[in-house]
């Protein structure tokens, strides 16, 4: 006989970026200590779980070419279902609307999303600091997401502290480059010794990214996004991927630019948020169980 399933739909997985970046150490392990502050924007993929007993971990859609045992959606329910002893299984459908890496944490949302929906949708009845500290094992910026809310972050980005910065509307630019996190961290010419902010800056404006002059010369498709967005506002790399961000007091002056976008590049308007899209799609979820 077939196995029941019940489908729950629309759990979104938000884009970050990274007000800034400051890499201040090395540790012994090799990983960089950072100093970073990541707000969350409201452009998602979308994730939907058909729920079953099968005790089998199944994908549909995804990035083309990504094995399924790759993709971090997978990778966390599989890692979930270890952490739990639970019998249940599904099949994740992930719609994807943001760029893999493009430093915007698409595949780290879609671990953590994919960690707090099947945590409710399978009864496993983990807080959020046991799912944060399964997520870390799966990548340092999922701990971020699981939590849902714009954070002041340290150690390898899994020490979060909960803030408040301005939500400005953000065009995004993405040059269509993939980015890779670990050249850019393994580059001899990257800087790793930030002087350590003491108190927690929510004004960032004269705050950048260590990882920009490794990618830019890197990656020259990038620089050019960088000095194009230049021309309206103050352009930023978001982590260590290919697309470029620059904030907006108004949304009319963010989708001017965006209209003005040269035709080889792809690019979008958001609103960032400093609450995750994430946890008002769970409390829905939860008062529907109720």
């Amino acid at each position: 006989m077939p196995v029941a399933t019940i489908r729950s739909a629309a759990w979104p997985a938000p884009a970050k970026i990274n007000r800034f970046l400051h890499i201040v150490g090395r540790r012994a392990d090799g990983y960089h200590e950072l100093e970073t502050l990541f707000q969350f924007l409201d452009r998602c993929d979308l994730l939907d779980f058909e729920v079953d007993r099968s005790g089998e971990v199944q994908r549909s859609g995804g990035l083309p070419g990504l094995a399924a045992g790759d993709d971090l959606a997978v990778r966390a329910a599989r890692a979930l279902q270890r952490a739990t002893g639970s019998p249940a299984g599904c099949t994740v459908r992930v719609a994807k609307r943001l760029p893999a890496g493009g430093g915007l944490g698409a595949g780290s949302s879609d671990a953590a999303t994919t960690l707090v929906a099947l945590n409710h949708l399978w009864g496993t009845g983990l807080g959020v600091a046991a799912l944060a500290d399964i997520g870390l094992a799966l990548g340092a910026d999922v701990p971020v997401f699981v939590h849902g809310h714009a954070a002041w972050a340290t150690g390898v980005g899994e020490r979060v502290t909960p803030v408040a910065p301005d939500e400005p509307w953000v065009v995004v630019v993405d040059p269509g480059v993939n980015v890779s996190t670990a050249a850019v961290f393994g580059a001899e010419k990257l800087t790793r010794n930030t002087p350590r902010i003491r108190i927690p800056r929510l004004d960032t404006g004269s705050l950048g990214n260590d990882c920009e002059p490794v990618v830019r010369e890197r990656y020259p498709a990038v620089a050019q996004a960088m000095d194009w967005l230049g021309g309206f506002a103050r352009p930023r790399l978001t982590g260590t991927g290919g697309c470029v961000f620059a904030t907006f007091p108004e949304r009319a002056g963010a989708d001017e630019v965006v209209a003005r976008l040269p035709r080889q590049w792809r690019g979008f308007v958001a609103r960032a948020r400093n609450t995750s899209p994430l946890l008002g799609r769970l409390q829905e979820a939860q008062e529907c169980r109720r």
